[in-house]
Order: C-alpha cells, then structure tokens, then sequence
C-alpha cells in the first residue's frame, strides 16, 4: 500500500508542477514568451555560428511555437490529474485494478518527457543552438524536469502485486 501511495502522491506532484507551470505562463506570458522568441532567432548564440540560417524572426511562429507548448504542458497536467485520480479510486483494489488504472498517468508522464525531450533539448536546444546562449539556454532545467518525471515514470510504470508494502 505504501509504494501505491507513493505512485499517487508522484502523480500528483507532476501534475501540481504542471500545474504551476501553465498558471505562470498564462498570467506571466511574456517573460517565457521571450524565452521562446529569443531561442527561436538565436540572437545570443556563438557569433559567426553556420546555423544562423535556421533563425525564426517571425513573431507569429513564435507565438505560434510558444502556445503549443502551454497547450503541450496543460494536456500533460490535464492528464497527471486525470490519472492520478483513477489510481486513487483504484488504491484499495487488487493488484490488478490498480495496475490498469495506470494507462492515463503513463500517457501523461509520457507526453510530459515528450515535452522536455522533444520541444526543449531537440528543437530548442540542437535545432535553435540553445546550448551556445549563456542567457537564454533551458537545457540545465529541460534535463532536470525530464530527469525527475522520467523517474516517476519508471515508478507508477513498475507492476504492482497484492501484498507489497
């Protein structure tokens, strides 16, 4: 029952992060708005750099790009709800029970990972050379948040069985 609780309470986290994370970017728009448009046309990369040529200057793309990822974060945190709430009701049944209740937060923690993995150290990090940007670079904080929801995601992914603690 104890590593039960634990798979709740992770779920739950993940979606309170989200949670957070959406609120932020809803009420505090522009301050990740110009993370997402300053990634996007590469003005703090290496001078000189021969990927310059895949800038985006469009502030339409960019506030294209940057709604994609609030509605990318809040399906994430609709689903970590969602599922943390399926396993809840599942918390006192079977092995079993609790096991396919699972299917929601695992897609959740997926899209999540997707999210960081994707979005953030492929796109922003190699395709728009966040990596060379001492100011606009996200790598250190995509990782972390990739890192410790990939951890929640191997817990809540490991089966229960009846009679674990």
């Amino acid at each position: 029952m104890k590593l039960r609780a634990a798979k709740v309470l992770l779920v739950f986290a993940v979606a309170l992060f989200y949670s957070l994370v959406v609120f932020n970017n809803v009420t505090d728009y522009d301050s990740n708005y110009q993370f997402v448009r300053h990634v996007m046309m590469m003005d703090s990369t290496f001078p000189g750099n021969h990927g310059m040529w895949r800038a985006i200057n469009s502030s339409a793309l960019h506030t294209a790009f940057y709604l994609a990822i609030i509605i990318w974060e809040a399906v994430a945190m609709a689903l970590c709800w969602w599922g943390g709430v399926r396993l809840v009701k599942t918390l006192h049944e079977s092995s079993a029970a609790f096991n396919s209740a699972k299917g929601i937060s695992v897609v959740g923690l997926t899209v999540s990972l997707l999210q960081w993995l994707v979005a953030f150290l492929g796109v922003g990090a190699e395709w728009f050379l966040m990596w060379q940007s001492k100011t606009w670079n996200g790598q250190e904080a995509a990782f972390r948040n990739f890192t410790v929801i990939g951890i929640v995601l191997l817990l809540v992914a490991q089966a229960d069985a009846d009679g674990q603690p």
